[in-house]
């Protein structure tokens, strides 16, 4: 398989949980999802202390909370069954294409 033809089976609204780096352990909602750089937006996890000059949206400027990337390989979805890290699968369910948590078997919406 070709390093630009990696399957991506998450998306924005999902429950996981960071595996590696300096947030690990955290879990939250996916917020964004860049298929191209292969990285994920988590809301309250990975967050970075950015110095920021006065300008039009930031009048006094001063320290800001910026929510960083994290790399999709450093995540895993978190089982609605038993809120532990699980890996997603695909199969056929009546005729359509439904992703399932795989240690339990749990269908994903």
């Amino acid at each position: 398989m070709n390093k630009q033809q990696v399957k991506f089976k998450l998306k924005t609204g999902d429950e996981v949980v960071v595996l590696a780096g300096r947030s690990k352990g955290t879990t939250g909602k996916i917020e964004s999802v860049d298929r191209k750089a292969k990285k994920v937006v988590i809301a309250g996890a990975n967050i970075y202390k950015k110095h920021q000059k006065a300008d039009a949206s930031n009048p006094s400027g001063g320290i800001v909370d910026v929510t960083v990337p994290v790399d999709f390989s450093n995540v895993a979805l978190v089982d609605p069954k038993t809120n532990k890290a699980t890996r997603v699968g695909y199969k056929l369910e009546a005729g359509k294409k439904v992703r399932y948590a795989k240690s339990s078997g749990t269908i994903l919406s």
